[in-house]
């Protein structure tokens, strides 16, 4: 592991310069992740305008931050297969199906909060 020495402030420093570096790798190769990352940019503004309590703002919010959250995991799932072989594999293809149903259920929690919050209250 690099830097294994590095201890308190410089190893956050370290450590965020590396989870930068991972957005940009996933923003530049994830045709996914910009889209996603688009919708948060349109949609946030919007979840934190309807919510009308803080609970309800951070439920609008935070699911559309987990679909983020799940796909930069599923691009890290879908890049360590394929730095294993590009072959095709069944359990290649299991762990790539796996974390591809795991980016559709956090957009089905995402559909499923904003519609119990928000159709109640047009309804």
């Amino acid at each position: 592991m690099a830097n294994q020495n590095v201890r308190g402030w410089r190893r956050l420093i370290y450590a965020f310069g590396y989870s930068m570096a991972g957005f940009k790798v996933c923003f530049e190769a994830e045709e996914a992740f910009r889209q996603e990352l688009f919708l948060l940019m349109f949609l946030a503004p919007l979840g934190l305008w309807l919510g009308e309590t803080p609970i309800e703002r951070v439920l609008l919010v935070g699911c559309l931050l987990i679909v983020l959250i799940v796909e930069l995991l599923n691009s890290a799932i879908e890049a360590n297969v394929d730095r294993v072989g590009m072959e095709r594999h069944e359990l290649s293809a299991r762990a790539k199906d796996i974390a591809s149903a795991a980016v559709f259920m956090s957009f089905a929690l995402t559909v499923l909060t904003w519609g119990l919050i928000l159709l109640p209250k047009w309804f």
